[in-house]
């Protein structure tokens, strides 16, 4: 027998080797040892494939969300890191493509001298425009963080456009005038200009036959920076015309409440008679900006609550009608 317990023993040249039993005592605590350690780094390198794993995923989807593209080795960003394309822009991309060849649309000149006021806003821009438009998402979209706001003749269309455009806020309205009725109306209105049709007052309680009175009560209240008057139709005789919407812009913008910075008014189709003797007599030549194709473009500032006259210059149309 060795020391170490192993027992030898020879017979007809066969060696027997027994081990003695302290042996599997002694290298037990090794094992145990040796064990632990296989076990703890078999479990750190699962934990490493697993979050190795994930991180590629991860890399992977930001790569797709933020337009980055791999090429000979070297990550390449996109021209544009920013969110996604809000969805009033889109929907403009969309509209202009499918819709490129409409008719009765703006002039790029005419476009042009709107957008510009709105986007010169010094503070989210409140934007009222009569009639929906060709244009109606472009105005959206190009008074993204200010307030825009559409009314129309038309209650199924508005409807309809809510519908398909979710972000679209519009009312509808029931228009009472006539565009053969111009001439009367006219008459009716400056008879009652120191009393109904006064250019300062709150049109929810209005009875002028020109004043718009059935939108919901909050438009009355709101301060708008900018009035585009482009409906409702007026190309016909039995139209509504556009003497209400431009009587009502102009004293929507002379009775702001809180403001110092005028009213910027657009009227579009100033060819046409009823737009054009509107204009002159409801937002008036002294207030004009300028005038661009079919479209003038007023600045109108707010006027003392007694007031009785909208101009203070009697304008040319005025005397001839």
């Amino acid at each position: 027998m060795k020391p170490n317990g192993t027992m030898i023993t020879t017979t007809n040249n066969t060696k027997l080797i027994l081990l003695h039993p302290s042996i599997y005592k002694q290298g037990g605590s090794q094992r145990l040892w040796l064990l632990a350690f296989i076990s703890f780094f078999t479990f750190a390198f699962l934990l490493t494939l697993l979050n190795t794993r994930d991180s590629y995923t991860t890399n992977t989807n930001a790569v797709i969300r933020t337009g980055i593209t791999t090429t000979g080795g070297a990550s390449a960003l996109s021209s544009d890191q920013s969110a996604n394309l809000p969805k009033a822009l889109a929907d403009t991309l969309l509209h202009y493509a499918s819709k490129s060849n409409d008719t009765g649309k703006m002039t790029d000149s005419e476009l042009k001298s709107i957008s510009q006021v709105i986007t010169s806003c010094q503070s989210p821009c409140n934007f009222l425009v009569f009639g929906l438009t060709h244009e109606t998402l472009l105005w959206k979209a190009l008074n993204f963080k200010g307030r825009t706001v559409f009314v129309d003749e038309n209650e199924y269309y508005v409807a309809n456009f809510e519908k398909n455009h979710p972000g679209i806020e519009a009312y509808d309205v029931s228009y009472t005038t006539k565009v053969s009725e111009m001439k009367q109306l006219l008459i009716s209105t400056r008879e009652q200009q120191k009393n109904e049709c006064r250019p300062v007052q709150n049109l929810l309680f209005s009875e002028c036959k020109l004043g718009i009175n059935d939108l919901p009560n909050h438009i009355y209240d709101v301060s708008w920076d900018v009035i585009l008057v482009d409906g409702p139709r007026g190309y016909y005789p039995t139209a509504p015309g556009r003497m209400s919407a431009v009587f009502t812009a102009g004293v929507l913008a002379r009775s702001k409440r809180s403001s110092t910075r005028p009213t910027h008014v657009f009227v579009h189709d100033v060819n046409r008679e009823v737009e054009r003797v509107s204009s002159d007599e409801f937002l008036c030549r002294e207030n004009l900006v300028e005038s661009v194709d079919a479209l003038r473009h007023f600045a109108l500032g707010r006027m003392d609550s007694k007031s009785t006259q909208f101009c203070t210059t009697q304008n040319p149309t005025s005397q001839s009608s």
